[in-house]
C-alpha cells in the first residue's frame, strides 16, 4: 500500500511516499480504509522532533534515538472499514468511521486498529462517523477534540466558569472554545487578527489580538488558562488567575478518556460543536502540507486526502 514515511527527523522534505506492507487485522482490531488524515502539531513535532529540552531525552527514548521508530505519522483517520478482526463487537464490514491512532499511522491507504486502547495516557478509539460530516470533516475531529476535552475535563470547567483559551484559532483551540461554551462557560479567545471573526462564531463572549493587547496585563481573572498551542508559561499566566484558577497547556498531560471520541462524534452529529478546516491536501503533497502547518498560522485543521 501507498504511505508517506519519514526514516530521519526533520525538515519537511524528510517525508516521502513508498510502497510499505498492508497491515493485517488481530483479534479484536479492524481494517480501516483510510478516506482522510491531517498534519497536526504533534506530527509536526515528531518529524521535526522540536521539543522543550525537558522533553528531550524522555520523547527521544519513546520515538527512537536515532531514527524514528514509527516511520509513518499521522494521528487521526477516517475511514470505512475493510475488515475486522476476531473479537470484534461494535463494528461491521461497510461503517464509516473515525478514529485516533495513537502515535501514528495515519499517512497510508489502510490501518489497523483496536475499537479501543490505552497506551499510557494515549487512548486509541475507533468511533462511528456521523452521517452528517464528510471523511474530510471526521479526520479533524479526534486529536484536536480530545485533547481539547481532556483538559477542560482536567480544570472541572462547567456553569459559570470564566475560561481563556490561548491560540483559540487552532485545532485544539477551536473544540476548547466550543466545549467551554457547551459546558456553560465564559469564554475569551486570544488569537490573531485574521482570526477573531471565527473566534467570535464559534462562542467565543470576548476576543483577543494577541498584537495587540496583552491578556496578562489586563484586569480580568479566570478560572482557566488554557494555552491551546503551547507557547506561553505558567508565570505568565499567574496573575490573570482567580484565587483557585489553574494554567494548564498542551505540553502538559490531559486526562483523555475510552470513549471520548464517541462523546465527541455524538456532539457534532448533534450540532453542538462544528469543524473548522483550513485547507485540504492530497497525500501527494504532504511535504507542501506540513511546511503549511509548520509556519504556524492554520486555522483549525490542516487535512489529508486519499
Amino acid at each position: 500500500m501507498k504511505a508517506a514515511i519519514y526514516e530521519k527527523y526533520g525538515p519537511p522534505e524528510v517525508l516521502s511516499l513508498k510502497e510499505i506492507e498492508k497491515p493485517v487485522p488481530k483479534n479484536n482490531e479492524v481494517l480501516i480504509k483510510i478516506h482522510a488524515t491531517t498534519v497536526a502539531a504533534g506530527d509536526i513535532r515528531m518529524r521535526g522532533f522540536k521539543v522543550p529540552t525537558k522533553f528531550w531525552l524522555p520523547m527521544r527514548l519513546a520515538l527512537g534515538l536515532t531514527g524514528p521508530k514509527n516511520k509513518v505519522l499521522g494521528m487521526e483517520v477516517s475511514g470505512v472499514i475493510e475488515t475486522i478482526g476476531k473479537g470484534v463487537e461494535k463494528f461491521r464490514v461497510g461503517d464509516e468511521v473515525l478514529a485516533a491512532t495513537g502515535f501514528g499511522r495515519g499517512y497510508a491507504e489502510y490501518i489497523c486498529l483496536p475499537e479501543t486502547d490505552v497506551v499510557g495516557r494515549v487512548v486509541i478509539e475507533v468511533a462511528k462517523k456521523p452521517a452528517n460530516l464528510t471523511f474530510e470533516e471526521a479526520a479533524a475531529v479526534p486529536i484536536g477534540g480530545m485533547t481539547a476535552l481532556a483538559f477542560l475535563r482536567k480544570a472541572n470547567v462547567k456553569n459559570g466558569s470564566k475560561v481563556l483559551v490561548y491560540g483559540a484559532s487552532g485545532s485544539v483551540g477551536t473544540y476548547a472554545v466550543q466545549l467551554a461554551k457547551y459546558f456553560g462557560a465564559e469564554v475569551t479567545g486570544v488569537c490573531g487578527a485574521s482570526n477573531l471573526e471565527l473566534v467570535k462564531s464559534l462562542g467565543a463572549d470576548v476576543v483577543i489580538d494577541y498584537a495587540k493587547e496583552d491578556f496578562a496585563k489586563n484586569s480580568q481573572r479566570y478560572d482557566l488558562v488554557f494555552d491551546a498551542v503551547g507557547k506561553i508559561s505558567r508565570s505568565m499566566a499567574k496573575g490573570s488567575l482567580t484565587e483557585n484558577g489553574v494554567f494548564l497547556s498542551t505540553w502538559g498531560s490531559g486526562d483523555m478518556e475510552p470513549n471520548d471520541l464517541s462523546t465527541l462524534s455524538g456532539l457534532i452529529g448533534a450540532g453542538k460543536l462544528k469543524v473548522v478546516i483550513d485547507r485540504t491536501y492530497p497525500l501527494e503533497q504532504i511535504i507542501e502540507a506540513h511546511r503549511y502547518v509548520e509556519a504556524g498560522h492554520k486555522k483549525g485543521n490542516v487535512v489529508i486526502t486519499l
